[in-house]
């Protein structure tokens, strides 16, 4: 059966994101120095502030709140951690409107 939800999507005046990468295109090098916040990335993928506009960033109350992911993961360096988000999230956000610029 054929996938239509593109054609679908058009009909509502939707954008859909693109198909998801084959498991053989995914693969990446992460320095050790880097896990734990490519970790944390990972865990706040739910975590995003969006418009009809697109996505806006990362919802950081759920990261800093008291109990809140830092608190749960034990992160010592709140400062780096918070830091190397932000550098993930401005990159996450071009390549977003990379996409959404290509239709």
């Amino acid at each position: 059966m054929e996938d239509k939800s593109q054609e679908d999507a058009k009909a509502f005046g939707l954008v859909l994101p693109p198909a998801p990468l084959s498991p053989e295109s995914a693969h990446f090098e992460v320095w050790e120095e880097n896990w734990s916040v490519v970790t944390m990335f990972q865990r706040m993928h739910t975590q995003w502030n969006t418009t009809v506009a697109g996505y806006q960033g990362l919802k950081y109350e759920i990261l800093l709140m008291q109990g809140g992911l830092m608190d749960l993961y034990s992160v010592d360096d709140r400062v780096e951690m918070l830091e190397g988000l932000q550098t993930m999230e401005a990159a996450a956000l071009s390549e977003f409107a990379k996409q959404a610029a290509k239709g």
